[in-house]
């Protein structure tokens, strides 16, 4: 491998391990903060099931992502190494602020923000919508921005229909309830890695088809392998910054709206992986969490500076990460 491919695969870790910190811990805030398990079983539960999900789960969403640019075989690994930084230091940053912003996002900014400054507007696919599945940078925009919406009426619908199923429920359906948090957080955590490890997947695959090292742009199995690893190291690190800005500062959940979150989020994750849909686990979460909020009729409850603070920086984030990716790629064109 060259020294460009090498940096290039380094990052696709990289990103993938900040985006196991930022999005699988978001992923069990309702188990942790609903006291159904402690924060190291939580986490134990998400990195096991985070490293099945891509393994047991195809790669459409690698497939989306990897044709996310279209710029020559030459300088691929360079554009795609500034994409990839732009989006790690973007996910450091809202680590840093507890914001549970969007990895999916992050990176689509950083490879079309890379892309744009080597190629211009010919050098991205723009793509859309080919029936269900979403091609390119439009398609993942429409996945990236419908999916939150999705999880928030899911939500408030199960929350509901819980609420209804558990009224005139005895002692027993708290234990029920209990059990129900660890099979639909398990699930998450399943979702969330058949989803997010492909995004470091697809483009580590595009960068090896461009360099020569595949003959086709399906990712060979070490690659991964290797995603899920680093995607489960970052969820056993845990980010706990997450966990209370999901679990507690959006809307102080209780276990049955702990349980309507993840089932929520659960469907809708897991139905965009199946249909090569990206999404974002905190986005889908935190709107979940909004629409439990509204299905309990609780609006005046929900925090709602916590979420516009999350909806700006869901807006900045691509446009942002954009730039810098730019930046990025100029700085190390000059220097080399």
């Amino acid at each position: 491998m060259s020294p460009g491919l090498v940096v290039a695969v380094g990052l696709a870790f990289a990103f993938a391990v900040t985006n196991g910190l930022l999005d699988a811990a978001g992923a069990v805030a309702p188990l942790v903060v609903t006291h159904a398990a402690t924060p190291l079983r939580a986490i134990v539960l998400a990195s096991a099931f985070n490293l099945l999900g891509p393994l047991l789960i195809g790669a459409a969403v690698a497939h989306t992502i990897g044709g996310i640019v279209s710029v020559k075989p030459a300088v691929a690994d360079h554009v795609i190494a500034a994409g990839l930084a732009a989006a790690v230091m973007w996910n450091a940053l809202a680590l840093s602020r507890a914001v549970p912003s969007s990895s999916g996002l992050a990176l689509v900014g950083g490879l079309c923000g890379a892309a744009l400054a080597q190629g211009g507007l010919h050098a991205v696919n723009w793509g859309g919508l080919q029936g269900l599945r979403p091609v390119g940078v439009f398609g993942t925009l429409i996945s990236l921005a419908i999916s939150p919406l999705l999880g928030a009426l899911v939500a408030l619908v199960v929350i509901r229909a819980l609420r209804r199923l558990g009224h005139r429920a005895t002692r027993s359906w708290r234990t029920r309830i209990s059990g129900g948090q660890w099979v639909t957080a398990a699930a998450l955590a399943f979702s969330h890695g058949a989803n997010d490890a492909q995004k470091s997947v697809g483009v580590i695959a595009a960068v090896l088809f461009a360099s020569g090292e595949i003959s086709t742009r399906s990712a060979p199995t070490w690659v991964t392998l290797a995603c899920a690893a680093a995607l489960t190291a970052g969820t056993a690190l845990g980010g706990w910054q997450i966990i209370r800005t999901v679990g507690r500062r959006i809307y102080r959940i209780q276990p049955l709206e702990g349980l309507a979150c993840t089932a929520a989020s659960v469907a809708v994750i897991f139905g965009a992986s199946l249909a090569g849909a990206p999404t974002s686990t905190p986005q889908v979460l935190a709107s979940a969490v909004v629409g439990v909020g509204g299905g309990r009729w609780r609006w005046r409850h929900v925090h709602w500076e916590i979420v516009r603070r999350i909806g700006i920086a869901w807006l900045i984030t691509l446009p942002t990460t954009a730039a810098l990716a730019a930046v990025v790629f100029e700085l190390t064109r000059w220097l080399t």
